[in-house]
């Protein structure tokens, strides 16, 4: 079943036209990006419905606490963590509970 779509005009800045003019499919980039923000506009409501509140000050500390991960870890450990995640997430998906292979 195809779910119903509504087809907008819209009007965006030249450089936003740029980039939707670089996609394959600027619908379904622009979808994405919508759905993103949908995404975290929610994250902050349930976290004001929980009693915390995000300010600019605390997203400011939040990445300067990643920056400084960041500059702390070395790329080898990044790729290490992402690939334990990647298998995480894999086994999650296939419901299987195998070690990834060292």
């Amino acid at each position: 079943m195809t779910r119903p779509v509504r087809k907008l005009s819209i009007s965006v800045p030249p450089d936003v036209a740029e980039r939707l003019e670089r996609e394959p499919n600027a619908s379904a980039y622009l979808v994405e990006a919508a759905r993103a923000l949908m995404r975290r506009e929610a994250l902050t409501a349930e976290l004001a419905h929980q009693g915390i509140q995000v300010t600019e000050e605390g997203v400011a500390r939040a990445r300067a606490a990643r920056a400084a991960v960041d500059a702390a870890w070395p790329p080898e450990r990044y790729q290490a963590v992402r690939e334990r995640v990647r298998h995480a997430v894999d086994n999650e998906v296939t419901g299987s509970s195998q070690a990834p292979a060292a």
